[in-house]
């Protein structure tokens, strides 16, 4: 549905942000998309969502080159949605409701639907309790649960989340790891994740890119990847706790915690 082909992003200032990029979102149903600082996740995001147009190589959606015309764009956008890693950027209505209803009011949907959208989207998101509580008074975690909802009420097939546990506790995470995983089991939707926790990553997703200095350094299923010490030591990135107790314990690889301790 969704891909990039041998693009290359480079900034005013000369940055070379992305080169010679080629991914492909239909290769899983959860993706990560792993780097270090400056490796490109957050510019390559942005081209894959039609907010920066590549300065060479395409994007390629439903297998049409995208042209970066208001039609095309609209149908990108109806397609794929983010969520950004800092909700605050994201939230703009003091209601929590007013504020998961924003995207659907704006495209013009008739307001018996976007009820049933709202309602749907925050119970799958667990803030329905939230719906009429000012959005100031939320706690980070709960805003960070309604910045997802509002994605979720667009029901795009594609959601990309930016560092979707940054800046919260055990419990938090835990709820945002269940969250996407209710949204990739899903029939026709794919989550991309991008983060710097490589435990997180591990648990939630099936295929991985590695990104490093702009370039794709490999990709592959997330134990292909996360077994290869080569690759995360050239890309900066910590091996997962399952990994190492897989390798440095003589235990199997396990998929999540719950499996190692029997829960």
């Amino acid at each position: 549905m969704l891909r990039v082909e041998d693009v290359t992003y480079i900034y005013e200032d000369g940055t070379v942000a992305l080169k010679d990029v080629n991914i492909d979102l239909t290769k899983a149903k959860k993706i990560g998309i792993v780097g270090s600082n400056g490796s490109g996740k957050s510019t390559l995001f942005m081209v894959f969502l039609g907010l920066l147009k590549p300065s060479k190589g395409r994007v390629i959606l439903n297998e049409n080159e995208l042209k970066y015309d208001k039609n095309t764009l609209k149908e990108l956008r109806k397609c794929a949605g983010m969520v950004f890693q800092d909700p605050d950027k994201q939230i703009f209505f003091s209601s929590v409701f007013d504020d998961v209803a924003f995207a659907l009011r704006n495209l013009k949907y008739n307001e018996d639907e976007v009820q049933k959208k709202v309602k749907l989207a925050m119970e799958k998101t667990g803030i329905t309790e939230l719906q009429n509580k000012p959005v100031h008074f939320l706690s980070y975690g709960q805003k960070k649960n309604v910045s997802i909802a509002s994605v979720v009420a667009m029901n795009h097939k594609l959601m990309f989340f930016d560092e979707p546990t940054a800046g919260l506790d055990c419990n938090s995470k835990e709820n945002i790891k269940n969250i996407l995983e209710d949204l990739a089991a899903t029939k026709g939707k794919t989550i991309i994740v991008s983060s710097h926790d490589m435990n997180f990553i591990y648990e939630i997703c099936d295929y991985i890119y590695v990104l490093n200095k702009g370039h794709v350094l490999s990709e592959g299923k997330k134990e292909t990847i996360f077994l290869n010490k080569e690759i995360l030591d050239k890309a900066e990135l910590e091996e997962p706790f399952l990994v190492k107790v897989h390798k440095y314990l003589g235990k199997e690889l396990y998929k999540n915690e719950s499996e190692l301790f029997g829960n």
